[in-house]
Parts: structure tokens; sequence; C-alpha cells
């Protein structure tokens, strides 16, 4: 029997990061947060960008922490957000990476629509569109690509600085809209016709892909202990969806900033439907694939707090009002994808515009304002089940919450009562986990296809129940 290895996941979310460290091997997985930072973007004259420098800053801290907890430590593996990435040449990043939710794609969507249409697009890629998918916000670069000879996605930015390799994990690269999605490599034809040079792309690697070790720079700030730098999915949801054991009847919600609401498939779903319905055809460990859809996620309720709390000028207690939003009877239904929502800023304000634009009956205060959040997104990852199931010929029984949104428990009710089946919220860190079983795997610690590797954890992991009630009167 194989020994158990102790391995650190970095896990980059949108609103905040986490290092963890796990123990891995024949008997489960168990997991320690060990830092946790938070992930803000900065406003420049140019657009909104992310930190990244500060970002590995708070990795290198991280694992400093993980090293000094488990003198063991064996190796390390990042996942991150998708679409965005820096831009490099001879090794150095030329500009600081925008931040997805930067405005600047608007007129790349129609250059790139008048050159290659949706349902054309859709048959390369597989991809649902939205507007900040990386092809477009590389159109939206233009000139400025003529500076750079790489591209590096954000996770294989992080690996690059702590391994000096360079290359694009599959499942992250699966979002760019450049990989192709039947043959699963980079579609150079079409960067070629949309102006972008192929020599941009990084060789392809496999999640599961030693990269080598840290870059000694980095293990001295460590301490000199040198780690084994791996791949794994890193897209995050991808490593979510790989931590989550999945019955065959199963759907999941990877719910955080985002609500990645899908499928676990053998093959992608390509048809002129799933286009149109808004699905995408993503990347997965084990070359599965994720057919989902994203939903904006509790990004809607994070962005109206710290609206809210930017008028008193003081903190939010979340728990006070959760527990007000689920004595609302009356909650506004209204469509959480609305484009108007994505771009930061007054969410509450957003909506009460929506329900005018309706004819709805806008909410009156926070606790209406939250639950209608809470009630139409439960609406939104319910429907977009149901059309899931139909569309890749399914039948889905039960729905696996997983991420920050399993903490929300009105959130997972009401998820059961709007799709009428039974909920299993968590694991928390379900990136986390995913990201380490396949770091032990990797490393030898354990064996076996995905399938294996979640049932090593599927009778510990902690989860909790949430059956359907009749839905009330909603407006």
């Amino acid at each position: 029997m194989s020994e158990p290895v102790h391995v650190a996941s970095v896990d980059l979310g949108a609103t905040s990061g986490r290092v963890v460290v796990a123990e891995v091997g024949p008997d489960g997985a168990r997991l320690e947060v060990v830092h946790r930072f938070a992930n803000a973007p900065v406003r420049l004259p140019d657009g909104l960008h992310w930190d990244v420098v500060g970002l590995f800053r708070e990795v290198v801290d991280g694992l400093r922490l993980a090293v000094r907890s488990t003198p063991g430590l064996a190796g390390v593996a990042v996942d991150s957000w998708a679409v965005d990435y820096a831009l490099l040449r001879d090794g150095r990043m030329v500009s600081t990476p925008f931040h997805y939710r930067d405005s600047r794609t608007a007129a790349a969507v129609e250059s790139v629509h008048a050159t290659v249409a949706p349902a054309a697009l859709y048959a390369r890629n597989g991809l649902q569109h939205l507007p900040f998918n990386t092809v477009f916000q590389l159109v939206a670069d233009g000139t400025h690509l003529e500076h750079a000879d790489t591209m590096l996605m954000v996770p294989d930015l992080i690996g690059h600085w702590l391994s000096g390799h360079v290359g694009t994990e599959l499942t992250n690269a699966s979002t760019t809209g450049l990989l192709d999605v039947t043959t699963g490599t980079w579609d150079t034809d079409l960067a070629k016709t949309l102006g972008i040079a192929p020599d941009l792309l990084a060789p392809l690697v496999a999640p599961g892909t030693t990269l080598g070790g840290l870059l000694p720079h980095v293990a001295a700030e460590l301490g000199g202990h040198d780690l084994t730098v791996t791949t794994v999915g890193s897209h995050d949801t991808a490593s979510a969806v790989a931590g989550t054991v999945l019955g065959p009847d199963d759907a999941y919600v990877s719910c955080g900033t985002w609500g990645l609401a899908g499928l676990e498939l053998e093959r992608p779903v390509l048809d002129d439907a799933a286009r149109q319905a808004g699905f995408t055809n993503e990347g997965g460990v084990d070359g599965r694939v994720r057919f989902l859809h994203n939903v904006m996620g509790l990004w809607l309720l994070s962005e109206s707090v710290r609206t809210w709390e930017r008028e008193d000028g003081r903190p939010v207690e979340l728990a006070s009002l959760l527990a007000a939003a689920a004595e609302v009877e009356t909650p506004l239904l209204f469509d959480v994808d609305d484009p108007r929502f994505l771009p930061p800023g007054d969410v509450p304000a957003r909506i009460r515009a929506y329900a005018a634009e309706h004819g709805l009956r806008p909410p009156t205060g926070r606790p209406e304002t939250t639950r209608a959040i809470l009630e139409s997104l439960a609406e939104a990852f319910a429907t977009t089940l149901r059309r899931a199931a139909e569309l890749a010929g399914r039948r889905v029984r039960r729905i696996q919450i997983v991420g920050g949104g399993a903490l929300n428990g009105l959130l997972c009710q009401l998820t059961a009562d709007r799709s009428g089946l039974e909920v299993l919220a968590g694991p928390v860190e379900a990136t986390a986990l995913g990201n380490a079983l396949v770091q032990g795997r990797t490393l030898g610690a354990v064996s076996g296809d995905l399938d294996a590797l979640r049932a090593l954890v599927g009778s510990t992991l902690d989860q909790q129940h949430y059956l359907p009630r009749p839905l009330g009167k909603v407006s």
C-alpha cells in the first residue's frame, strides 16, 4: 500500500484565494486551510486589472506557512478562475492582466462574430457565448499582442513563476475559445483568422503533468524547501467537479462568485439547441466534459453587500440578513444573467431598475433584495439543470452544490424547492480537494481513474441534505 503524501493546493478564486494543505492516501484525503487572502481588482487608467504580483506574493506566503505546518510537504499545484491571461515576452510580463469584468471587449465581440459566425464558432470551440471569453479579450488587445511572444492563463502564470515551466493546462485552455473541442488541440487556423499569432499559444499540458521543482529563489523563500510542481484541473471548476462525488444521475452546481451548473459527460454536446440555450463544453480531469451554463452566482449578493457596506460605513451581518430573507414570502424573480449585473457596482439599484422595466414590484428593503437574489439564483440553477438534462439525454435525480454556496443554507433549500430534487451541499473546499486528489495520483500516493479518486473520499464527505418543499407564492 502506498504511503500518504502531503501536498499544497493553491486555489485562486475571483474574490479570494487560499492555500490548503492536504494529506492524500489510500484511506482518503484530509484538508487544512493554512492561508486565506483577498483577491481584489485594481482599476487603472486603461481599465480593470488583476493584481497578479500581489497574488503570487500571497501564494508564496501561504506555501511558507504550509511548509512550516507540514515539514514533509511534497508538492504544489495551482488552480484559478478561467479566461484571463498574462502576456509575456522573453519570460517577462509585458502588461498587467485585465479583469474579465472590464468592458473593453464589446467591440471585439462584434468583430469576431463578423469574421466567424456564432454558430460556426460554437461548432469549433463548444463554448457558451460570454463577452469576456479569452478569444474576445485577445482580439480586443489588438496591436498590443505584437509586444508579446507568449500568453499564459493565470494558473499557468503562477506555475511559471514557481517552476519556470511554460505551458497551458488543458482544462483552462478549453475556456479560451481557441481550443478545438473535438481534438483537444489549439485551433491555430481560427487564431490566424482572427489575427492572433498562433505562436502566442503555449504548449498544452494535461492535468497530472509534472512541471519540475521550484525555482531556486522560490525554494529559498521557503527556507530551502523544494516542492514538486504539477498540473491539476487548473480551471477551478474542473478541480471542483473532480472533488465532487457524482453519481450517475447527479448534476452539480459549483457555486461561488459564479454558479456553474451542469453535468459531467463523456462527449461534448454541440448541436444548435445547446448553443441557443447557452451551454458550454469545457474540459475536465481525465478527459471528461463539463457541460454547463455559467449563472451569475453569489457575485450578486456579495456586490449588494459591498454596496450596503459603503452606504453604512460598517460591515453587514450576513447571518442576520439571511435569517430575515428567509421570512420574505413574495420575492421578486428576475433574470440573474441579464448583462446589467456583470460589471461591479450598485446591484440593488440595478435589480430595482430591472423590476421597473418589466412591470414587477421591486424589493423594498435589504431582506427582500437578498431573498430576490437567492430565489432567482435557485430558479436559474433549477431551470439550467432541467435544460442540461434534456439536451444531454440524461435523467437528473439529485443536485450537488459545492463551493462557498454550500454554506448558504437558504440558497440550497430554495434550489431543492425550485428543482423538486434532493440537494446535497458540500464539500465547501471541493476545488482544493479535487486539486489535491490529482496531485496525490501524480505523486504516486493513490491510483486509478477519476471515479476511483472520488471513491477515496466519498464516505468521508460532510454533506448537508435538503429535501424539496412546496413552493410559496412568488411575484
